[in-house]
């Protein structure tokens, strides 16, 4: 059985000679850090959900992503954090909303899953047992990068109700088989830029922006959440391919189809057991990386720019 690890840090509007090239290259660098971290575990027989979680780790910790440092900005100017995390062998699973002073949200997630008796934990509450189980905090400070300022500044100025229309979202994602053909997925993001009112995406819902299964696939999504939320995007994946047979592929696209259809834009990734990989976007662009025994490549617009 091959290993294999596919990861994404977001979709978007992201088109060659629009991304400044210093974005392009810094965007690619760590891309690369990611599927190093994750590499070093799959390749030395380690386990997919640990490289799952290493690979998203460094994505948090880059600010070029909008996850963990780095994030986007909430309304009022603070940063919010959803992560969610899932085994394939046995579908277990945990996740955080909301957080504010957990520096790795996608370990607190894993904390969640394996430190508690839950699934799903949120806000105060969520950064209160991460920090319960000897997870670093920080303060919401340390999150916040001046190009993010910015960028809410500038969206703030069109009015109250303004909505980021050139949007990239920056969601960050891993999906890994292991060499004993188990399955993990993790996704991590800051959100959208301006939300309100506790708003919360799709990335830390189990089924919707994280799913694992070793009878089907594990998926991670990136796009506007309430659209990947109705569609039930991720496990709807899996369900295509454990319940009609489908390709990987052939379901992924099915399913970006159907969000379109929604109205939704965005993209996925995906990985078999037997180490089949997908991915797929309806956006310009989707940051994307995959490695495993026969190489690598990292990309960032559509197939054609990328040659």
């Amino acid at each position: 059985m091959s290993w294999k690890l596919v990861i994404h840090g977001g979709s978007g509007s992201m088109r060659r000679g629009a991304l400044a090239a210093e974005l392009d290259e810094a965007g690619r660098i760590g891309l690369s850090a990611s599927l190093d971290a994750g590499e070093a575990i799959l390749s030395a027989g380690g386990t997919a959900l640990d490289a799952v979680e290493a690979a998203s780790r460094v994505l948090e910790e880059d600010p070029c992503f909008n996850a963990g440092r780095g994030s986007v900005l909430a309304f009022d100017g603070h940063v919010e954090l959803d992560a969610s995390i899932m085994d394939g062998r046995d579908r277990r699973c945990g996740a955080v909303a909301g957080l504010r002073s957990t520096r790795a949200p996608i370990s607190a997630a894993r904390a969640v899953m394996e430190q508690s008796p839950h699934v799903l934990m949120s806000y105060e509450g969520a950064d209160d047992f991460a920090c319960e189980v000897g997870l670093e905090q920080v303060p919401n400070r340390w999150f916040v990068t001046a190009e993010r300022r910015r960028q809410l500044d500038e969206l703030l100025a069109r009015g109250s109700e303004a909505f980021d229309a050139d949007i990239k979202y920056g969601t960050i994602g891993a999906v890994a088989v292991d060499a004993n053909g188990h399955v993990a997925a993790a996704t991590s993001t800051g959100g959208l830029t301006a939300k309100r009112w506790g708003r919360i995406g799709d990335s830390p819902l189990i089924g919707a922006g994280t799913y694992a299964d070793d009878r089907a696939a594990a998926v991670s999504a990136t796009g506007l959440g309430e659209i990947f939320i109705r569609a039930a995007a991720a496990h709807e994946l899996c369900a295509r391919v454990r319940m009609s047979g489908a390709e990987l592929k052939e379901a992924l696209d099915g399913v970006l189809a159907d969000i379109q259809a929604l109205g939704g834009n965005g993209g996925l990734i995906a990985v078999s057991p037997e180490g089949e990989a997908a991915w797929g976007f309806t956006t310009p662009g989707m940051y994307r990386g995959m490695v495993g025994p026969e190489g690598r490549c990292v990309a960032i617009y559509d197939e054609e720019s990328e040659r």
